[in-house]
Order: structure tokens, then sequence, then C-alpha cells
């Protein structure tokens, strides 16, 4: 592939098996999943139900608890501005919402206009490696919360939350517990039982599935109760309407079945590849949590004296990027290395590079040899 693409933390390839699941969905079998009155319909419909089925196992789930929708970050939208607007209209009695400094801009956004409707709001800060504090967590949980979000694994620097004590901390003070999975799932085991996680949001492209779906997890008991963002013929469980599109949501569901049972066997694969990349590469520093604790294949590097813009356009042969793809039209520094106490400066001398399933150790050592000459050479020009 040219050039190498490091970047799967932005997304993945389609995985070609996945591919293949699709294709027929698009050409011969390509009716309505919600026309029940002929065969090309029941046909997608027992199709989807079965890909429905393949996410749930994925993160311990019931499929009926599986709502299809366009992406994670509809899916955190859905699930922050639902509980809140359901709250409010249906109880009246709690009107706060808790996320953390770091968390995806979708989520910070989506708290943002909950503010603006007159709900109050806290952002929390996070440690040098990006986890939140728990014990500050605690004290600002109480009777007036409605929901928690944060997220499994942060998309830019890797950071594993401890979602079971903040699961277990939510519950005990009568919240509901959102979190986004979307860059761990497939990645590393999610069980949203065990981390007593009531709202959970993937996306298909995030583990070698396709773009444009994605899926909120909705508990049933003790049951979670969000509102509709949009009105239609509420095909969702009536929580997202719109047709489910069928080939998407299949392929979402074959590489669910993919990812489900190499988890461990890939991350200690990603963690070896991680490791040879950065070794030996010059004045350089690890950005959040070491490598044994963070996400496998996420590296987030403070490149001391080097400018990561010049730096990206000195290797074209290289697909990496600077951060979240959700804010890369953005030119200030990344607000999550700020959030960790980077310095501007420092967030702007930082990369971030995605190792992902198809990456070879050829790769790795092409990529560190080109890597450590772009470097040199931007600090022979500063």
């Amino acid at each position: 592939m040219t050039p190498l693409y490091l970047d799967c933390n932005a997304t993945t390839p389609v995985d070609p098996v996945v591919v293949d699941a699709m294709m027929p969905w698009f050409r011969e079998q390509f009716g309505n999943p919600h026309s029940v009155n002929h065969t090309f319909g029941t046909d997608a419909a027992a199709a989807v139900e079965d890909a429905r089925r393949s996410i749930a196992r994925l993160v311990g789930a019931d499929a009926r608890e599986i709502i299809f929708t366009s992406g994670a970050t509809e899916s955190n939208n859905l699930a922050i501005k639902g509980a809140a607007r359901f709250e409010r209209r249906m109880r009246g009695r709690r009107n706060r919402i808790i996320t953390v400094a770091s968390e995806h801009k979708c989520v910070l956004e989506s708290v943002k206009a909950l503010e603006a409707e007159g709900f109050a709001t806290d952002v929390l800060p996070v440690g040098t490696d990006g986890t939140v504090e728990t014990e500050r967590l605690a004290r600002a949980l109480d009777d007036d919360v409605i929901l928690v979000s944060v997220m499994a694994a942060n998309n830019e620097i890797g950071t594993l939350q401890p979602l079971a004590d903040i699961g277990a901390m939510t519950r005990a003070c009568g919240a509901l517990f959102h979190c986004d999975g979307a860059q761990a799932a497939g990645r590393i085991p999610l069980d949203v039982n065990t981390a007593a996680i009531d709202l959970m949001s993937l996306s298909g492209h995030k583990v070698y599935g396709p773009k444009g779906i994605g899926v909120l997890y909705v508990r049933r008991r003790p049951r979670a109760r969000i509102e509709p963002l949009f009105s239609g013929g509420g095909q969702e469980r009536t929580l997202r309407s719109g047709t489910v599109p069928a080939p998407l949501a299949i392929g979402f569901g074959k590489a669910a079945d993919l990812a489900a049972p190499r988890q461990v066997e890939e991350a200690t694969r990603l963690d070896t590849l991680a490791r040879a990349l950065i070794n030996g590469l010059p004045g350089v520093s690890l950005n959040g949590p070491p490598l044994d604790s963070r996400l496998p294949g996420n590296l987030n590097l403070l490149i001391e004296g080097v400018d990561a813009g010049h730096l990206i356009s000195r290797v074209p042969e290289l697909a990496f990027s600077t951060g979240s793809a959700c804010t890369s039209a953005v030119v200030e520094p990344s607000y999550v290395l700020r959030a960790i106490g980077l310095t501007p400066g420092q967030a702007a001398s930082s990369i971030r590079l995605g190792i992902g399933r198809f990456t070879t150790s050829d790769d790795i050592a092409f990529a560190n040899e080109r890597l450590t000459h772009a470097i040199n050479r931007c600090r022979r020009e500063a």
C-alpha cells in the first residue's frame, strides 16, 4: 500500500471478508429490511438480526439492546441528549451531566448543547496519563446527576479508563453510565454488564467494517430511558427512525464476528509492533499512558524540536496524523494533549500513529527508518 497506512485510530481498512459478506446485499439481495410482505425484505431483515446478535456478543449485550445508527457520533448524541431530555420531560428530578475533558469532540459538544438548554454540566479534568480521577468523580456524583459519559479508550492517546469503577459509582447514585466504546471494541474485551454500562456507542469503521454504520447499546434491565433525536417510522425500537442499511449492518456484524475471537492475540501482536516502531526514534517520548497499559496499536509521540505538520510533509510515503480525524480541520493544538498537561508547543510537536490488523513487521521497519530520517532532517532544517 502506498503510502503505508498508519492511522488506524482514524479509520480501519475494511477486511476483505467483510466486503465479501456485504456484496450480495448490494446486488442480488437488496431488499428493505423493514418490508415484511416479500422475501427480499424478510431475508434482509433476518440477516440484519444476525448482525445485531454478532455485535451484541462483542460487548456482552442482548441483541434486543442494540440499536443501529449511522455511526458513533450519532450514537453519542442520541445517548447523551436522549437521556437528558427524557429525564426532563418525564421525571424532572435530575438536571446534571458529567463528562471528562479528554472525551471525543461529539461528546463534549453534545454536553455543551445541553448546557445551552439549561442543564448543569461538569467536565472533569484528567491526569497526565489521561485517566479520570475516580475520587474526583465520586465527589461530583449526587442525586442530581442524570448521566456520566466516559469513553473506554481515548482516540488520540490510547488511555483505558477504569470502566468497572466508574460504572459501579454511577449506578450507586442512580445515574446512567454512557461509554463511547468506538476505539476499544474489537481491540480490548468489553462487557457492558461487568462495567455496569447503560449506554454504549460503537462504530463499524473502527473495527474493520464499513463506514456509515454504528450502534447504540441501550440497557433493558435496569432500563435506560432515552428520547429519540428525530421523528420518523421508529424502525429501531422507536429510538432511531430510518431504513437500516442492510449491507452496512451485515458488514458490521461480520466485522464483530472476526474481531471477537482474536482480541487477545491481536493485542499482543500490536504491542510488539508498536515497541518496534518507536525503538530508536531520536528524541521521542510517549504521550499518555505507557505501552503496557494503553490501547493496543495506539502511539502518540512527542518529538521535541519538530513541528508535527512539517514532519508529516517530509514523509509522504507514510500516512499518519497529528490527532483526531474529527478535528483535523482545526489548526490549534490538540485539546486532548492540552488536557493531560502538554504545552501548546509540545502538542504541536506530537503525532499519532495507529497500527492495525494488516500492518506487518516489514511495514514497521520501513516506517521506523523513514521517520528517523525525517526527524533528523527536520531538526537540521529548524
